[in-house]
């Protein structure tokens, strides 16, 4: 995982930044360095010998600072070139002359710390962000940390911006559960990706599918009638977009609060059910959210008392989502019999 993260985060940000000529070198270089920041050690045949656990969600920290860093630094350089632009030289020859200095730049920082410094980054980071990994996993982390989520699409900001602090605060949970399963103990970390796709996100984050089941029942509008025949199947396989941007929920005040609410309640009841011991926690990756909600919530832990949860979270957004849905059904119904304007 985070051997993907380090090569394609510069990669990446070399193509959104037009730089497509010199993305495969950055990526390569972003990989390089995570290996030599990992602080490799050597056997006495002078192997090279890798701790595996910090190629694990712990190593993502490292890889995403590594992937940034490489990517800022290449597109620095990509602004100077040896060449003249009336040089005949190929272009792959232009850009492997130009990306010389910042890959040697790069790779011997790496070196001088880790080698010759004997820093180690990883534990540094590590522990840096094990404040940040002990809050997401409380109460009050968990809870706060998604209703942030909720409430930045609530304003049509994708919750990936997020992504690079939440997700892994994510696999660190699920790789801590996997190792307490291993040693024979019971799973404890509940905040992981498989506990949001199993009990909270029902229809896409900000629990959206209560939301079209009941447009699609009691909707008299046009607009909200045809909107929920639209996104009912998106919203199975948890798709929310189409109904997010197409109700809308998105900049609606009326449509918002009740998302805002769902942000807060569904993943504060199941944080404190989760944490009785009466439901499996999961332990597996199990990463496949566009599987439909009901068959992911049992498939991440097989234990059908989940599904006893998840009938009450579902129950309590339809009763979130009924009164506002009405308000704004009755708006809608109001603005489509005003005659229009000529």
């Amino acid at each position: 995982m985070s051997l993907f993260i380090s090569f394609l985060t510069p990669y990446f940000i070399m193509e959104k930044l037009k730089k497509s000529d010199r993305k495969l070198v950055a990526g390569l270089t972003g990989a390089a360095m995570f290996l030599f920041l990992l602080s490799p050690t050597f056997n006495d045949e002078g192997q090279i010998i890798f701790s595996f656990e910090r190629f694990g969600a712990n190593g993502m920290f490292v890889a995403i600072i590594v992937g940034l860093l490489v990517g800022v630094v290449f597109y620095l350089f990509s602004k100077m070139s040896f060449f003249k632009e009336s040089s005949s030289l190929p272009d792959f020859i232009i850009v492997w002359f130009d990306t010389i200095v910042p890959i040697t730049l790069l790779l011997l920082a790496a070196w001088l710390f880790t080698i010759v410094g004997s820093f180690d980054l990883y534990a540094a980071i590590l522990s840096l962000f094990e404040p940040l990994n002990y809050i997401g996993q409380s109460f009050a982390g968990f809870v706060i940390i998604t209703f942030i989520s909720v409430f930045l699409y609530s304003f049509g900001i994708s919750p990936w911006a997020l992504y690079p602090i939440i997700f892994p605060i994510w696999m660190a949970g699920i790789e801590q559960n996997a190792n307490l399963l291993s040693q024979g103990a019971d799973p404890s970390f509940i905040h992981t990706f498989e506990t949001m796709m199993a009990w909270i996100w029902i229809g896409g984050m900000g629990t959206t599918l209560p939301l079209v089941i009941i447009m699609l029942l009691i909707a008299k509008s046009n607009h909200l009638k045809a909107i929920s025949r639209v996104t009912i199947v998106p919203s199975i396989f948890n798709i929310n977009e189409p109904v997010v941007f197409g109700a809308p929920v998105a900049f609606n005040p009326i449509l918002m609060i009740p998302m805002w609410l769902n942000g807060i309640i569904i993943p504060a009841i199941t944080y404190i059910v989760l944490s009785m011991g009466v439901i499996t926690l999961p332990a597996e990756v199990m990463q496949l959210w566009y599987v439909p909600i009901g068959i992911s919530t049992y498939l991440v832990n097989t234990d059908i008392s989940g599904l006893l949860l998840l009938l009450v979270n579902l129950v309590v957004s339809l009763i979130i989502w009924y009164p506002f849905v009405k308000v704004y059904d009755n708006q809608k119904v109001n603005e489509e019999k005003q005659p229009e304007e000529v």
